[in-house]
C-alpha cells in the first residue's frame, strides 16, 4: 500500500509542478534559434512577410528566427511539417487564411488544423489584385470576361493551389461572370509571375505586394483591385466591388501558429513578441511600403477570424460550386 501511495504522491507532484514548469520554460525561452516555416516559394508575399517579421523578432528575442520554405499543396506541406514538430515554441508556421479556413473545406488533408496546430496571433492582411502581362490586349476585367466567353477555357489564370486566395479569386470571377478559365497552379506567387511576365499565362489574381515591383517596372499591368476600397498604392486602379462585381472582395490574412499542444505560457509569450514586433515603427513602415495591412491582436481574435472565414468561404464554395483545381 505504501508503494502505491508513493507512486500516487509522485504523480500528484508532477501534476502540481506542471504549470510552474511551463512558466519557467516560457521565461527562459528561447534556448536556441527558432524555425519559421513558410508554405510558399521565395519572392512571394508570404515569404516577404515572414522575412520582415523574422528580422524584427530576431532583434527582440536574442536568437535567430530563420525562415524555412516548404512549398506545395496550397501550403499544407508546410502545415504538416509544423504539426509534427515539438511544441516547445522553437518551431512556428506562417499560416494563410486559406490554410486555416478554406483548404480543409475543399480537399482532404493529412492533418487536423484545429488539433495539430496551435493558433498564436494574426500578423497582417493583403487584398488581391488582377494583373496581366504588359503585352496582353486586356485593359479591364471586362476584357478578360469577354475573351473567356468568346473562347471558353482558352484564357488561363495562375494560382498557387486549391483553396488559395488566388484560386478563390479566379473561381469566384468565373462564377460571377459566367465564364470558364483554365486554372494553372504554381508552388507560389514568384514562379507564377515569371510565366505571367513571359506571356505563358494570361492573368492572375494575387497578393498585391508580390506584384508591386513588376507593376511599377511596367512588366505587369494592374486591371482591378479585389477590395472594398481604393488601394493607396494603386489609386488609379478600379475596385472590382465598385466596378460591376459587388461580391468580389478577397481579403487574405496571414497568422503565426505553432505545433499542436503548445502551452498557454508559450502562446502568451509568442503573442506578446509578435504584437511588439508589429508595433515597431520600422516594421510598420516596411509593411506599409509593401501593401501589407497590420492586424495583430490576441489568440482569441485569430480564432474568431478563422471561424468567421470558414463560414464565409464555405458559403461561397457551396453557392458558386467552387471546385479544387484540376
Amino acid at each position: 500500500m505504501s508503494k502505491r501511495l508513493m507512486v500516487l504522491a509522485g504523480a500528484i507532484a508532477v501534476l502540481l509542478a506542471g504549470p510552474a514548469l511551463a512558466q519557467t520554460q516560457a521565461q527562459g525561452f528561447p534556448t536556441k534559434d527558432v524555425r519559421l516555416i513558410n508554405g510558399f516559394s521565395a519572392g512571394g508575399t508570404s515569404d516577404l512577410m515572414a522575412r520582415l517579421l523574422a528580422e524584427q523578432l530576431s532583434k527582440q528575442i536574442g536568437k535567430q528566427v530563420m525562415v524555412d520554405n516548404k512549398t506545395g499543396a496550397s501550403g499544407m506541406i508546410a502545415a504538416a511539417e509544423a504539426a509534427k514538430a515539438p511544441p516547445d515554441g522553437h518551431t512556428l508556421l506562417l499560416a494563410s487564411m486559406a490554410m486555416m479556413s478554406v483548404v480543409p473545406q475543399m480537399v482532404k488533408i493529412a492533418i487536423d488544423v484545429d488539433k495539430d496546430l496551435t493558433t498564436i496571433a494574426t500578423v497582417a492582411s493583403v487584398y488581391n489584385v488582377l494583373v496581366v502581362g504588359k503585352d496582353t490586349p486586356y485593359k479591364s476585367w471586362r476584357d478578360i470576361a469577354a475573351a473567356a466567353k468568346a473562347a471558353p477555357e482558352k484564357i488561363t489564370c495562375a494560382t498557387v493551389g486549391s483553396g488559395s486566395s488566388q484560386q478563390l479569386s479566379c473561381a469566384l470571377f468565373m462564377a460571377l461572370t459566367g465564364t470558364k478559365l483554365t486554372q494553372i497552379p504554381y508552388r507560389g506567387g514568384a514562379p507564377a509571375i515569371v510565366d505571367l511576365t513571359a506571356g505563358r499565362v494570361d492573368a492572375m489574381w494575387g497578393n498585391l505586394p508580390e506584384f508591386m515591383g513588376h507593376i511599377r517596372g511596367g512588366t505587369l499591368r494592374a486591371l482591378a483591385y479585389g477590395a472594398n476600397a481604393q488601394s493607396p498604392q494603386l489609386p488609379d486602379v478600379p475596385v472590382m466591388s465598385k466596378d460591376g462585381l459587388k461580391e468580389f472582395v478577397i481579403d487574405n490574412w496571414f497568422a503565426i501558429v505553432g505545433p499542436g499542444g503548445m502551452s498557454p505560457e508559450l502562446v502568451k509569450r509568442w503573442n506578446g513578441e509578435i504584437n511588439k514586433a508589429l508595433a515597431s515603427p520600422e516594421l510598420k513602415q516596411k509593411f506599409a511600403d509593401n501593401g501589407l495591412q497590420i492586424i495583430g491582436g490576441s489568440q482569441a481574435d485569430l480564432d474568431k477570424q478563422i471561424t468567421s472565414d470558414r463560414a464565409k468561404w464555405g458559403k461561397v464554395i457551396r453557392d458558386f460550386n467552387i471546385k479544387p483545381e484540376h
